[in-house]
């Protein structure tokens, strides 16, 4: 029962915490304070307990919760970044408006998360899913401005397409499977022979929920919109955690859905590419500072999404892959917990983002400083401080490996070997626009109020929140520099859940070979960023200032050139379909033509009632008796004494044939006498499909009266 617990326990903690705001802010804080603090220890109890829980026949499909070793590590890392942002939040919001309002959804958002990473079927998964989805809208919608209002807007349109379609693929994985539980699943797969078209189509609708919520291309709109307008806190735990419950569901489905199916997983390879090197160039072009660490995450998705689809080409070779993938989730949750909390930092003291009107603001301030860059090393992959460098380190590897695999097979490598070089540029690309915030906030001067920045240096956060910047910024060294004891051991244990076997030797995080691929990177990074940061998006102002410029051009933005305009113009068609539809029912031919039908309908449900219809059956039976009595004439015999003809035979059942024939028309057949059934196997036959169209037309007639009746309630609600 821990699991269930730890899930409903900050969702009933939130409409008491926000009752208690009312009367009292310290009591609220307090309360929201306690609760992620007792989420925390619960979390970690559940990482070391691993324990499961079932709840049969909820919502009919059941409630699986499981933590398992990769389950419960993500468990505790989500309910430490909640306690850490939560901790952040009282001087964050001291002057802010609605924070009772984003303190309710947080909580709720809290124990959805934690449905989600510890489900152990997708049922439950999409149910934790959807409510998270949902909770978290209105931390994009804090500020209620035009631009928080419409990035509400595309977060929350993503969000729904992406859950009904990911229910769409649960229907026929259910339909197909008969399961929805991890392991099931899997097991189903493998007793078909593999995915066949249909689970493909499947997976892929399921997959494409997750991808929305990860951020992965074309589907990462909301990123680049959502986190520039949320809170600070709310960012970090976006980025950190939300996006990682999409990678998630990209587990399970890649590692349970794709086994063996080396076309879907290059799929998933090129999407991934993709959004790595796209995030980095945004992140790049970017002046604002969330926006950038908000495209930095969808690239740092991408990566994370390269190494998930190379260890499901590698199959049971991949679990160096895998170990990248893991370590990289981690890391990347950790890193911008870190760094989004010194965005909230610059934000609260300056309510300004962009890179022209913070620069220097961080100039005298030592432990933004210090936590800014153990953040931008780590996402930088700078060894040896640099904790991003070991995973990714590890995604490089098994990139390579995959490479080695083709030539020794005779595949196809050279792509994969363009794939590499794009990996390398777009880990530059990362240096560069983390060196372009880092020298912007720390080493450059604002033209005009540097002073009154320079003055900030004590009182630009209060200790508490310097305690928990310290502590979200403390440990990213020391992953960087103990990457084997405290990495490899993490990785190790969540390997039964991607399907791979732990490694059985150590992992040399600084050989030549991954600090050659990092010294490639960082000499990308630097002549990027002299060469087009500091020529290309840089330029004098009206005084002679040199400032950075965004050069990103408008009519590359999705969103607004095609997704919308796409789904306005698709709303356009449908409503005048459904406009022409509602006005049917006013429609002068359709009014006749109901007419016509009540009266077509009248006649035939009359018919077994018409006289004429009985005096013609009763000649039918009469003619029936008549022929029967015909003596056997001589001109009728052949062969042995009594035996007729077949002609003889065939008139006489003729109108009895016609008889059934008749009855088989009308809704109330009707019975003949008796004494004029003669008992013969074809008759039997024709009897009983007559009997079986008399009640397919009735069915049908039903139907029809079901749809008047249909027509009639519309045109009175009307």
């Amino acid at each position: 029962m821990l699991l269930p617990a730890l899930i409903l326990l900050p969702m009933a903690m939130a409409p008491l915490a926000r009752i208690a705001g009312k009367r009292s802010r310290p009591a609220r804080t307090l309360m929201v304070s306690l609760t992620c603090l007792a989420e925390f220890f619960g979390a970690l109890l559940v990482w070391r307990t691993q324990p499961s829980f079932a709840f049969e026949n909820f919502c009919g499909l059941g409630l699986h919760l499981r933590a398992d070793g990769f389950r419960g590590l993500y468990g505790a890392i989500a309910a430490f970044m909640w306690l850490m942002s939560d901790l952040f939040c009282p001087e964050y919001f001291a002057h802010h408006h609605n924070r009772g309002r984003y303190l309710f959804f947080n909580l709720l958002t809290l124990g959805a998360t934690l449905g989600v990473l510890w489900s152990d079927d997708l049922g439950s998964t999409l149910v934790f899913f959807e409510i998270m989805s949902l909770a978290s809208t209105p931390w994009v919608a804090q500020e209620e401005t035009p631009g928080a209002l419409r990035a509400t807007d595309t977060y929350l349109a993503v969000a729904i397409i992406g859950g009904l379609t990911t229910l769409m693929g649960l229907f026929m994985l259910w339909h197909r499977l008969g399961t929805l539980s991890f392991e099931g699943m899997g097991d189903a797969v493998r007793a078909q022979g593999g995915a066949d078209a249909y689970l493909t189509t499947a997976a892929w609708l399921t997959l494409f929920g997750f991808a929305a919520k990860a951020g992965l291309f074309p589907l990462h709109i909301w990123l680049p919109k959502a986190h520039p307008v949320a809170p600070a806190p709310a960012s970090a735990l976006l980025s950190g955690i939300l996006t990682k419950t999409g990678v998630f569901g990209l587990i399970v489905v890649g590692t349970r859905l794709f086994q063996g199916q080396a076309a879907s997983a290059k799929v998933l390879l090129a999407l991934g590419a993709v959004t790595m090197f796209l995030g980095a160039l945004l992140a790049l072009f970017s002046v604002d500072l969330k926006r950038t660490l908000a495209c930095s995450s969808a690239s740092q998705i991408g990566f994370i999404t390269l190494g998930l689809s190379l260890s499901l080409l590698l199959g049971e070779e991949g679990s160096l892959a895998a170990y990248g993938t893991l370590e990289h989730m981690l890391n990347h949750s950790l890193i911008k917990l870190c760094l989004f909390l010194c965005a909230g930092v610059v934000y609260m003291n300056l309510h300004k983002l962009n890179l022209n009107d913070i620069r220097g603001f961080g100039r005298n301030k030592p432990l933004l400083h210090a936590c800014f860059l153990a953040g931008a090393l780590s996402i930088g992959c700078i060894p040896p401080l640099g904790s991003g460098y070991n995973s990714k380190s590890l995604l490089h590897e098994g990139l390579l490996e995959y490479i080695h695999h083709l030539q020794v097979h005779g595949g196809p490598w050279q792509a994969y070997k363009a794939l590499e070089i794009l990996f390398l540029i777009s880990g530059g690309l990362t240096i560069a626009y983390m060196t372009k915030l880092y020298i912007c906030l720390f080493h450059e001067k604002h033209p005009r109020v540097q002073d009154g920045y320079d003055g900030m240096r004590s009182s630009y956060m209060s200790w508490p929140t310097a305690i928990v910047l310290a502590l979200t910024g403390v440990g990213l060294p020391f992953l960087g520099l103990l990457g084997e004891p405290l990495l490899s051991p993490l990785a190790a244990s969540a390997m039964p859940f991607f399907g791979q076997e732990p490694l059985g030797h150590p992992i040399a995080y600084f050989s030549w070979e991954n600090l050659k691929g990092a010294a490639e990177s960082i000499a990308i990074g630097a002549a990027v960023y002299l060469v087009v940061v500091r020529r290309g998006l840089m330029a004098p102002d009206e005084h002679g200032v040199r400032v950075y410029v965004n050069r990103w051009p408008s009519w590359l933005d999705l969103e607004e050139k095609v997704y919308r305009p796409f789904l306005n113009g698709l709303a356009a068609v449908l409503g005048a379909v459904f406009g022409w539809l509602a006005a049917l029912p006013d429609a002068r031919w359709l009014r006749r033509a109901a007419a016509g039908i009540g009266r077509a309908t009248e006649w035939i449900a009359a018919l077994p009632d018409a006289p004429w219809l009985r005096r013609l059956a009763d000649g039918f039976g009469r003619m029936t008796d008549w022929v029967a009595a015909l003596p056997d004439a001589a001109w009728l015999h052949r062969g042995a004494e009594g035996a007729g003809t077949v002609l003889a035979r065939g008139m006489a059942e003729f109108p009895e044939r016609l008889v059934l024939g008749v009855r088989a028309l009308f809704l109330r057949p009707l019975r003949p006498h008796a004494e004029h059934t003669h008992s013969h196997p074809q008759l039997d036959t024709l009897t009983e499909e007559g009997e079986r169209i008399s009640h397919s037309s009735s069915y049908g007639l039903l139907l029809l009266a079901l749809g008047l009746l249909a027509v009639l309630v519309f045109l009175i609600a009307r």
